[in-house]
């Protein structure tokens, strides 16, 4: 079964940047996005001076030392600051050298098409902004962990107003409790407490619920609500 068959095509309402894609790249990208009607338009050049004028609901960039001036471009555009960025790379590890710019989610490489579907399926609805659907927000950012004196360091998924996806190395136990800071672009890195919620052992994913009684999570929940909504 093709991707052409898999999903129908819907009409184009949001437009995904190709931030000096190579050819081989560029069509797997555009055959993926267009199987959820986000239009692809392939940008070089003066990129950053492009995005930061013209209206893009997301952009693919590849995660090398030149991308800082791309992300920097989009983060500072009143117009673009909220988009979805993807990066291209080899691992998470590429992404947290750009963490400050809140990273959205990335393609590993080589780009594969149904990976690369995947990935997109999962994120389309932020970038089409059917946010009703879509509550929690991909988000590549380093988090902090406390557990009595020991400290750890993750890597977080997704985030929601009431918890957070996150993977790392060392294994937890479910309802252990914590507390956790981090940094979300136009939100200060902040502390909470919270539990274990759940646990992938074989994935080194795991989940948590922030502290319900701890009111530094309101700034949590603010921050949430003004992304998907701007």
């Amino acid at each position: 079964m093709t991707l052409a068959t898999q999903i129908p095509n819907r009409k184009a309402n949001a437009r995904a940047a190709l931030v000096d894609m190579k050819e081989t790249s560029r069509l797997i990208l555009s055959e993926c996005f267009r199987q959820f009607g986000i239009e692809t338009v392939a940008v070089s050049g003066l990129s950053a001076d492009r995005l930061k004028k013209e209206k893009f609901e997301a952009c693919v960039v590849k995660l090398t030392p030149g991308a800082e001036t791309v992300m920097d471009a989009v983060r500072s555009s009143p117009s673009n600051n909220r988009m979805v960025i993807y990066g291209v790379g080899g691992s998470v590890q590429d992404a947290m050298k750009f963490s400050k710019y809140g990273i959205n989610a990335v393609f590993n490489e080589p780009l594969e098409r149904q990976t690369a579907l995947k990935l997109v399926r999962s994120t389309q609805m932020l970038v089409l902004h059917e946010f009703r659907r879509y509550v929690r927000i991909p988000i590549i950012t380093e988090v902090d962990i406390a557990i009595g004196e020991k400290k750890f360091k993750a890597t977080s998924k997704e985030i929601s107003s009431g918890g957070m996806s996150l993977k790392m190395a060392e294994t937890l136990n479910a309802g252990e409790a914590m507390e956790v800071s981090f940094a979300l672009l136009t939100l200060p890195r902040i502390w909470v407490k919270a539990n274990v919620s759940w646990r992938n052992q074989a994935k080194g994913t795991f989940g948590i619920r922030f502290d319900q009684q701890d009111e530094r999570r309101r700034k949590i929940k603010q921050w949430v609500e003004a992304y998907l909504e701007s």
